[in-house]
């Protein structure tokens, strides 16, 4: 079991890693290989504490070096649920769980929405993840919902597991080849069925399907974490960044405005320092 489990990259999961690092905790960091494409796609950075200008993409190799330095390593892999189990959490991760004392959310914010009706079907039809529950859907008919070409693989996999695929690519320049994929480049507006998932509506149109698989970067938190507080979209946190739920703290563009580098840093920093004191004081 770990002590904590750091998810998200970008400023703010950094911050909390490098600051558990240093304060000699075990620890697990969920991370993209590529940090976060917020930071190395901004033209120019002025307000960063210490470097005047520079890039996103200076920014970025900074930070990549400073975890190297540190000996920080992301386990590449999408957390799409958190449990509480026996006083601590339990984090599905694709094929694997994970099990921790605390949780830092460093998750950013949602490039799409949550689909109308998305997280009343979730264990009902819906998953987020393609190598845990694919082969459920063996010979069946699905939906896949995906919003970035990293996915793509995990959509021919899909595809050759069900007997035919309704593929939603949000992407440009999307390259499936499976003859069973029937592409519908719209965007999936609502889900309905009854006690399970049965129709995928867009506009113009309605696909039937026994499950849907939404491959994203990202679960939207009240899915990810249920009986998290939202206000205003964001996640709810106090000053010490901790959340309604004792032992998940949360940091970084998830909390809400300003969207800032610096502000994710320093709460990573203060998330950090916040929940080794939370498991510090756990009988």
């Amino acid at each position: 079991m770990y002590d904590i489990a750091v998810i998200g990259s970008g400023p703010a999961g950094i911050s909390a890693s490098i600051n558990l690092k240093i304060l000699g905790k075990n620890f697990i960091w969920f991370s993209s290989r590529d940090i976060s494409k917020k930071v190395s796609q901004a033209q120019l950075v002025k307000n960063y504490l210490g470097l005047s200008e520079i890039s996103g993409a200076g920014l970025e190799k900074s930070f990549l070096e400073h975890c190297e330095i540190m000996g920080i390593k992301p386990e590449e892999k999408i957390v799409t649920g958190i449990y509480e189990t026996d006083g601590h959490f339990t984090l599905l991760a694709q094929d694997s769980a994970y099990e921790a004392k605390a949780v830092i959310l460093c998750i950013g914010t949602e490039d799409k929405k949550p689909l109308e009706g998305e997280e009343k079907f979730v264990g009902r039809g819906v998953s987020y993840c393609a190598t845990c529950d694919g082969f459920l859907y063996k010979g069946k008919t699905i939906a896949i919902y995906c919003t970035d070409k990293k996915f793509e693989h995990e959509i021919e996999f899909l595809c050759g597991i069900a007997k035919t695929a309704y593929v939603f690519p949000l992407y440009k320049n999307y390259e499936i080849k499976s003859e069973n994929a029937r592409i519908i480049l719209k965007q999936p507006l609502r889900l309905s069925g009854d006690t399970k998932l049965k129709k995928i509506e867009y506009k113009d149109g309605e696909a039937e399907a026994d499950g849907l698989f939404i491959l994203k970067g990202a679960v939207s938190p009240s899915t990810l974490v249920r009986g998290l507080a939202i206000e205003n979209g964001s996640i709810a946190i106090k000053r010490d960044c901790s959340t309604n739920i004792a032992g998940i703290f949360a940091a970084g563009d998830c909390t809400g405005r300003p969207y800032q580098y610096a502000k994710a840093a320093g709460e990573g920093n203060v998330a950090a320092h916040s929940a080794v004191e939370y498991i510090a004081n756990l009988k």
